[in-house]
């Protein structure tokens, strides 16, 4: 019954399937050259000039591009114009078919094939059928009009030389209405393959078959964050904060912060984020977690750098200064404190004395860092003179140790033969020059 009233499928690129159906008019081109199976001898003038009949059906199946492959059958009657007499018609046929523009508005095509025609003038009775039938080669040139995404109407005419039976060249018209079937659809969302920019996944048409997770008005194969609805002009990414750091790249997504610290904030703005500041409303160098540096004993020099933190004091190091009467009063004292040549040892009542002197001395001035620098004469190798002397000054070091002065409060030097007391051509310029002398520790 579709067929019969004119539905069609129409071909495209879309639609490999084409199902018609239609009307037909067949007009002779000339006499029948022999008789039909009634045995009379027809003419053209014996009929009108178009013979209109129903249906006319097709199918063809894309093979390529525009080639096609199909059958198709038309069936009429032609009646004469005396009222008496007429010949069944019918003819069924293989064709190619190629189209051109298939996807426009106006796609032309053309056909060729063979087939069988059948002019039968007999109603009813017995006789044999395939004498009726003669061979038919044919082409045909048509127009598809488009009507929508699978509907079209279609006219197309068709040439046509029978070979006997009888031998008779006709014109075979048939028009109709189209409509495409046939495309692939592997998601099942309407749309076909061709179309769907996403054929393995369900989507909506106004995306070309995408879907759209988050319904954020953009589809999934071009959202940065399909999950997550977003903006467009964020690829579909929320910034939840407004920082303009997407959340997908914000490590504090719920607080406003800096594109710098991946969007978290900087309260004390040291250029370390808050979650990573142990002193978030401090600045403070990274070095030190964010907190700034403390001076526990706040004389100026931070903890760090204080070598003396817990003692306040007046020198660059943080560290109390000896003054200087002090260490006039040092080495006073330590000029009773003499070495033999080539030795290192503390021997004399003087020097004994004398470490008793500096020991009080130290006592009564309990703050500040003492130097003990060793000296040698210029006998021997310069570098054992180097050495002899840091033995001196670290025997006169142990000295006071064993004293009782804080171990703390005693450094060391060694200056060798580069500073001289006196003069060492002779004996006793050499004697002065072995000896230990007391600086106050600066920097």
């Amino acid at each position: 019954m579709l067929l019969m009233t004119t539905a069609v499928f129409a071909q495209n690129s879309d639609n490999p399937w084409l199902v018609s159906g239609g009307i037909n008019v067949l007009s002779l081109q000339n006499d029948f050259s022999n008789p039909l199976n009634d045995n009379q001898v027809y003419r053209k003038g014996d009929f009108p000039g178009a013979n209109i009949g129903v249906p006319s059906l097709a199918v063809f199946r894309t093979i390529k591009g525009g080639l096609a492959i199909g059958t198709q059958f038309s069936l009429n009657q032609m009646n004469r114009e005396t009222g008496t007499g007429s010949v069944d018609f019918f003819a069924i046929d293989a064709a190619l078919k190629y189209g051109i523009n298939r996807d426009g508005g106006v796609s032309p095509y053309f056909k060729g094939g063979w087939g069988f025609s059948s002019f039968d003038a007999i109603e009813g009775g017995d006789y044999d059928f395939s004498k009726s039938l003669t061979n038919t080669y044919f082409g045909s040139f048509g127009l598809n009009f488009k009507l929508g995404d699978r509907w079209s109407a279609f006219a197309e005419t068709s040439y046509r030389a029978t070979q006997d039976r009888p031998e008779v060249n006709y014109l075979l018209t048939s028009a109709g209405i189209s409509i495409g079937l046939g495309s692939g659809d592997r998601d099942k969302d309407g749309i076909s393959d061709k179309k769907d920019k996403c054929p393995d996944t369900p989507g909506l048409k106004e995306f070309d078959g995408c879907p759209d997770t988050d319904e954020d008005g953009l589809p999934d194969n071009e959202d940065d964050c399909p999950e997550e609805a977003g903006p467009i002009e964020n690829k579909g990414c929320p910034d939840t904060d407004g920082d303009g750091v997407l959340d997908k790249d914000d490590s504090c997504p719920d607080v406003a912060g800096l594109a710098e610290l991946n969007g978290c904030p900087d309260a004390d703005e040291d250029g370390i984020a808050d979650q990573e500041d142990e002193c978030p409303e401090e600045a403070g160098p990274t070095e030190n977690n964010g907190c700034p540096w403390p001076d526990t004993d706040g004389d100026g020099v931070l903890d760090k750098d204080d070598e003396c933190p817990e003692e306040a004091g007046t020198g660059a190091n943080g560290c109390p200064e000896v003054s200087s009467e002090i260490i006039e009063a040092l080495n006073d004292v330590g000029l009773n404190i003499l070495f033999a040549a080539d030795s290192y040892r503390i021997m004399g009542s003087k020097a004994m004395k004398a470490f008793e002197a500096l020991k009080d001395i130290l006592d009564k001035n309990p703050k500040g860092i003492v130097l003990i620098q060793g000296h040698a004469s210029q006998e021997g190798d310069a570098e054992y003179n180097l050495n002899l002397s840091r033995k001196r000054a670290e025997a006169v070091r142990s000295r006071l140790i064993e004293l009782g002065v804080d171990a703390a409060r005693l450094e060391v030097e060694a200056f060798g033969e580069t500073v001289l007391a006196g003069d060492n051509s002779t004996a006793e310029g050499r004697a002065k020059s072995r000896r230990v002398e007391f600086k106050s520790k600066q920097q």
